[in-house]
């Protein structure tokens, strides 16, 4: 008798899902927002992206090769993911020494130094976004103007959140956040070409909806709240009517910034997201309240990129708290 039992580590069912099928899927959703930032910076968003792209997979490869002394997983788009992520933190002006850094520092310090990817804790681009901030917080925060299709010669303005932050300027009209044709970093400039691609990774279930809707939800909610109790501080668009005012302050919350791009492909990471659905609403309430707290009442204009490095130290104690029912265990 022909024993055909065998006995396997898990899993037993594979889906047919790949790691390199997921990262290009992730880069095929980005597509959409990296034409509209060429349309709307030219030559320069072309350079960065370029240039971030491939410092992150040169990166990888040697730490890999001559350092760690392993084959290089380079061919599994996880470093062309961080570099296009990377870059659309970047304003397209940015000198490219300034982005060697950054890319140094998303795929040395915070991808490798702990393993590779499946092992670090914060997002890589979003550590190394934080970093240059901090580090070089003027080249950072000098947006090109958009239409122009110059690379370091390209005139500067305020971002939508720094106008309203500073009350100085007018404010950019909803068309033109949804369009894309405002100022800021590679990523952040036209909110349909992000939720296009957002939709994109939903339908084909790369994400689930509970990161990126709970997020923006909770964004709304708080903005909203802000907006009604006090409508004479909190608002984009005066109106006598106090629902109004608050609606379209939390419009512009929503479409401004980098909240689309951080709530759809950065905060969504599977690395450094929590593996539960429960802890998932958990961490993106906390990165939605975190963004509007850093928004509102900081320094910054923006709080997307501190809030996500935030939860994803929080994410280890979130997947203690969360943990799911084993097979066969009785819960006393």
């Amino acid at each position: 008798m022909v024993n055909n039992f065998y006995v396997s580590m898990a899993p037993h069912i594979h889906s047919g899902d790949s790691i390199e099928q997921k990262m290009y899927q992730m880069l095929l959703a980005l597509v959409p927002a990296f034409l509209v930032s060429l349309y709307v910076f030219g030559w320069g968003a072309l350079a960065v992206t370029a240039i971030s792209v491939s410092a992150c997979v040169s990166f990888e490869y040697l730490i890999q090769k001559y350092l760690f002394r392993i084959k290089p997983t380079i061919n599994d788009g996880s470093a062309i993911v961080t570099g296009v992520l990377l870059a659309f933190n970047l304003p397209s002006n940015l000198p490219f020494w300034i982005i060697l850094i950054g890319a140094l520092v998303a795929i040395g310090i915070a991808k490798q130094t702990f393993g590779g990817l499946g092992n670090n804790p914060f997002n890589p681009a979003i550590v190394a976004r934080v970093f240059l901030l901090i580090s070089f917080p003027v080249q950072m925060t000098s947006w090109p103007l958009p239409m122009q299709h110059g690379y370091v010669d390209a005139v500067t303005g305020a971002t939508p959140l720094a106008v309203f932050k500073s009350h100085l300027g007018n404010l950019p009209d909803t068309c033109s956040m949804i369009t894309g044709t405002i100022g800021g970093s590679l990523g952040e400039v036209s909110a349909i070409a992000l939720l296009a691609g957002g939709l994109y990774l939903l339908i084909r279930r790369i994400i689930t909806w509970h990161i990126p809707v709970t997020i923006l939800a909770t964004v709304f909610l708080f903005t909203f709240l802000l907006g009604v109790v006090s409508p004479d501080t909190y608002y984009a668009v005066k109106s006598d009517n106090r629902l109004l005012s608050a609606l379209s302050y939390s419009l512009f919350h929503l479409l401004s910034g980098g909240l689309l791009l951080g709530a759809f492909y950065m905060a969504t990471d599977y690395v450094t997201s929590p593996m539960i659905k429960k802890g998932q609403l958990i961490y993106a309430i906390g990165i939605g309240i975190i963004t509007v707290l850093i928004r509102v009442f900081g320094v910054y204009p923006e709080g997307m990129s501190f809030a996500i490095f935030i939860m994803n130290g929080f994410t280890p104690l979130i997947n203690v708290f969360f943990k799911p029912k084993r097979f066969g265990e009785v819960r006393q």
